[in-house]
Parts: C-alpha cells; sequence; structure tokens
C-alpha cells in the first residue's frame, strides 16, 4: 500500500465502495453518479487514484477493497496520533477531553477497551 489517505470527498466515495462491495464498475458509476452527482469519468479517476494508493483493486470489472474500512481508519488514527503528538495516546486524549467532555456512556466504554488491553 503506497499513501493510505483520502480527502474528505474521497472517503465518501470509499465508504460507498465498502458499503456495497463487491460492486460492479458500471453499478459504481451509477451509484456516483446518485450520491455525489459524478460524471463517469470523474468516478473512474478518483477509483484509479485509490486503487494506486493499495486501497482497492477494479478487477475485470468489479471493485473490491484490498484494505477493510476499519483497517483504514485504524492505520489513520494511528498516524495522526503519531504525527501531531509523537505516538502518545495519553496525550492525545488530554487533548481531545480539554475541550469535549465524555459522557459517562464513553467513559465507561473507554475504561472497558482499557481493561480488555490490560490482559
Amino acid at each position: 500500500m503506497s499513501e493510505l489517505r483520502m480527502g474528505a470527498i474521497e472517503s465518501r466515495f470509499a465508504d460507498m465502495i465498502w458499503q456495497n462491495e463487491p460492486i460492479s464498475s458500471p453499478e459504481l458509476v451509477k451509484l456516483a453518479a446518485q450520491e455525489l452527482s459524478w460524471k463517469k469519468s470523474t468516478t473512474y479517476t478518483v477509483l484509479k487514484r485509490l486503487c494506486e494508493r493499495g486501497i482497492f483493486q477494479n478487477s475485470d470489472g468489479t471493485v473490491t477493497s484490498l484494505i477493510s474500512r476499519e483497517d483504514f481508519y485504524a492505520a489513520q488514527s494511528e498516524k495522526f496520533v503519531e504525527e501531531t503528538f509523537s505516538g502518545s495516546l495519553p496525550a492525545f486524549l488530554t487533548a481531545f477531553t480539554t475541550r469535549k467532555k465524555l459522557s459517562d456512556a464513553e467513559i465507561s466504554q473507554l475504561q472497558e477497551l482499557i481493561d480488555r488491553n490490560r490482559r
């Protein structure tokens, strides 16, 4: 995988593929026209770009993912924390919770995650 990154519109397009895969190229063109008002050429240009990045493949007219949505966004999150907070998850959480207070449910979810990872 060359470079795992996407802009906002590419992310919307990728989510369409992940939600509908495997999907034929013609069906993807129709879906992108409906959802994003894209022309056929735009769809194929963006698809080619995402295939070159190693996120999707278009084989014999069928588009499938090479990396799951979950794995892609996990890698993006790791990259963000690494680049912005020198890899420190506590520093990220401190910065995040400075402006946004966590709900009791969110705190419970985080505690469960911590407990699972402690084992």
